[in-house]
């Protein structure tokens, strides 16, 4: 349509896995603004500390859904070395 403006609407992936970091990423806002850096893994980790959720959740319980074999494996020795299993 002449005269008309169309946005156009993308949006971006950041696979990880469970043993790897959260990756950061750039919020996108308004056009001609600055885009601020989002630490996913900073923010997670201050919420639970901050929330308590080391003493709301039952850490010697398993994971629902479970894990895979090296997950679980993984996982164990985690909560093994805080003191959780």
């Amino acid at each position: 349509m002449a005269g008309s403006s169309q946005s156009i609407n993308y949006c971006e992936l950041y696979p990880f896995g469970l043993q790897e970091q959260i990756p950061a990423f750039l919020l996108p806002i308004r056009r001609g603004d600055t885009e601020p850096l989002v630490d996913l893994q900073i923010l997670l980790h201050g919420v639970y500390e901050r929330a308590g959720f080391d003493l709301a959740i039952d850490y010697t319980r398993e994971p629902v859904p479970s894990l895979g074999e090296v997950d679980a494996a993984w996982v164990y020795e985690l909560l093994k070395e805080q003191g959780l299993r």
